[in-house]
């Protein structure tokens, strides 16, 4: 192999073991993690606005990064409602997440743009119909 791609293996195995170190502090869990997606070229999305409901109850908002990456950490146990906001997508809703003590899982979510002309007639088809 070449030695550019040799680096580049390294490096990034280096960045998971330190990632790695990082989430294996023992006081801090991430409950519910995971990442947004465009469908559309299934690019990531960033300031994606993500609430978590509890019995109807805002309990928590985040903001998706650069990457489109998310988490929530100390979650309650219980039902969630999750809904996934940006100007221009449409909204996602996910509903009846379980959310256990000391297990967390991954839920990634892709967004359609919200293309509000696409179901709106033309004002031309009321002038001729």
């Amino acid at each position: 192999m070449k030695p550019k791609t040799l680096l580049l293996i390294a490096t990034f195995i280096l960045g998971c073991l330190i990632a790695r170190a990082n989430n294996d502090d023992p006081g801090k869990r991430e409950d519910i993690m995971g990442n947004v997606f465009n469908s559309e070229g299934k690019k990531p999305l960033k300031d994606v606005s993500v609430t978590a409901y509890l019995s109807s109850k805002k309990e928590k908002v985040v903001i998706t990064d650069g990457s489109g990456t998310y988490s929530f950490d100390d979650l309650k146990p219980g039902v969630y409602k999750f809904v996934f906001e940006k100007e221009g997508f449409k909204k996602v809703v996910k509903e009846k997440v379980c959310v256990k003590v000391d297990e967390g899982f991954q839920m990634d979510i892709e967004m359609v743009t919200d293309n509000e002309a696409d179901v709106m007639p033309s004002p031309s088809h009321f002038l001729y119909n």
